[in-house]
């Protein structure tokens, strides 16, 4: 997968066809836009004044990027609902909202396309089974897919008797507990160990989700719009920034199309509205592939515990998390190798450098990490010899064998819990990381998860 700088993102967006659809999808939202402060990620939901950020035409779209500068934004986003004024003391008004868009929302690994898609013909098949067919699209998100129902296929005489918040929200749970025995067969199947793999019902009053043709948060995906007869055609090459695949007829919809699966699942579900105002728990259907309890009964290798902490290193250091995962697999094994060649044969820095890296030290292609270098493939990634080390090889060797012992999102943000109360020069020394933060460490890393979980 290619990396792009801010640059070009940047660029991307100022694209008149890109800018049309991020536009034509955000009028009349609120609107959130993520990009990082150093290495610490940045949601923004409200301008200096506190008015709600919104989007409704290109020069609100050049103005965002232009105000926010700094925070170097990568991803937009925009709420499932719709207001007559968007306005900050119109924000909180039930009545304000006129449209509501029923989301589902998959959340995988890379790993597990096949389940994601599988789930999504369930889901599709599901809302055709109520005559619903014109009015539904598919959006990309980067690991995993949202379907949407567009919010005017429920005609006005619907939104009139039950508000757009209560309808989207039924829908969509309705439609969940219709396939729960088979979504839940589905996602047993899943391999993926990086982050669960989830099917859920996040539709609330504030919810937002990717704009089309946005970029991923942390991967190098662009969010690309499909309608249900590509779904066994569609291939992660569409959602590649430089050659994307998008349909633009995620605007259509037939006025009412939707009204009878509307009136069937608010008589199931009832609304969300009543919970909301009660403080009830509006707690719906999740469907995850992981348990959240940690086992203790093994330990972490410590090929593990160096790969996760030299990834969680360049992360601090550059905050580029596909590139931080390249860069722990390979130093992981840049120092196995140099354990097992240096001690026991003595091979010199030369013939290490040329036999074991494949490398010599005039190569071109390198990144500098503080005062240590590695080596880069054509693509971006760190590698040794001629093999690169991808995210998804990261994913396989590190975060599945972590996670058999602890939720390997545990593992990583005590990671960098860990890792932020080390200075800079720590950090970027290859020396002074090795013998301060890693050893240490190494034999029981699952105290330092222990301990920054219960903070």
């Amino acid at each position: 997968m290619e990396v792009y700088d801010y640059n070009y993102i940047r660029r991307f967006y100022s694209r008149e066809e890109v800018a049309k659809e991020i536009v034509d999808y955000c009028k009349g939202k609120w609107v959130a836009l993520e990009g990082k402060r150093g290495s610490k990620r940045i949601f923004i939901r409200y301008d200096r004044f506190d008015n709600p950020l919104r989007i409704n035409d290109i020069s609100d779209l050049k103005r965002l990027f232009i105000s926010y500068e700094n925070l170097r934004p990568r991803a937009i986003y925009a709420s499932v609902n719709i207001y007559k004024i968007l306005s900050k003391d119109k924000l909180k008004e039930l009545d304000n909202i006129v449209y509501s868009t029923p989301v589902w929302d998959i959340d995988g690994n890379l790993e597990d396309f096949d389940i994601i898609m599988k789930v999504a013909e369930m889901i599709v098949s599901e809302l055709e089974r109520f005559g619903i067919e014109k009015s539904i699209y598919l959006k990309w998100s980067g690991r995993g897919l949202h379907i949407h129902l567009h919010e005017k296929s429920i005609s006005e005489k619907i939104r009139k008797k039950y508000h757009p918040l209560d309808i989207s929200y039924a829908i969509v749970e309705y439609i969940l507990r219709r396939k729960a025995e088979e979504i839940s067969k589905e996602i047993k199947k899943a391999r993926g160990t990086f982050r669960p793999f989830k099917v859920e019902n996040k539709i609330d009053i504030q919810r937002v989700f990717t704009a089309p043709l946005s970029f991923h948060r942390e991967l190098n995906y662009v969010c690309v719009c499909f309608k249900p007869n590509q779904l066994s055609e569609f291939t992660l090459e569409w959602a590649e920034p430089k050659k994307y695949k998008h349909n633009p007829k995620w605007r259509e919809y037939v006025d009412g199309e939707a009204d009878i699966l509307a009136e069937m699942a608010i008589k199931e579900v009832g609304g969300y509205i009543k919970r909301y105002l009660e403080h009830k728990s509006t707690q719906t259907f999740t469907f995850s592939s992981m348990p959240a309890k940690i086992k203790h009964s093994r330990k972490i290798g410590r090929f593990q515990v160096m790969a996760l902490l030299q990834a969680a290193r360049y992360y601090k250091l550059k905050g580029n998390i596909e590139k931080a995962k390249s860069f722990g697999l390979n130093r992981a094994i840049f120092y196995a190798w140099a354990k097992y060649y240096r001690p026991k044969y003595g091979v010199s820095r030369k013939t290490f450098v040329k036999v074991v890296l494949g490398k010599e030290d005039k190569e071109e292609l390198y990144e500098d990490v503080g005062d240590e270098r590695a080596f880069l493939s054509k693509r971006g990634w760190f590698q040794i010899g001629d093999r690169e080390q991808t995210p998804m090889d990261y994913d396989r060797q590190i975060a599945e064998r972590i996670n058999r012992v602890v939720p390997y999102e545990k593992a990583w943000k005590a990671a960098l819990k860990y890792i932020e109360k080390f200075p800079k020069d720590v950090l970027e020394s290859q020396r002074k990381f090795y013998e301060l933060v890693y050893k240490p460490i190494r034999d029981n890393f699952e105290n330092i998860i222990r301990k920054y979980s219960e903070e």
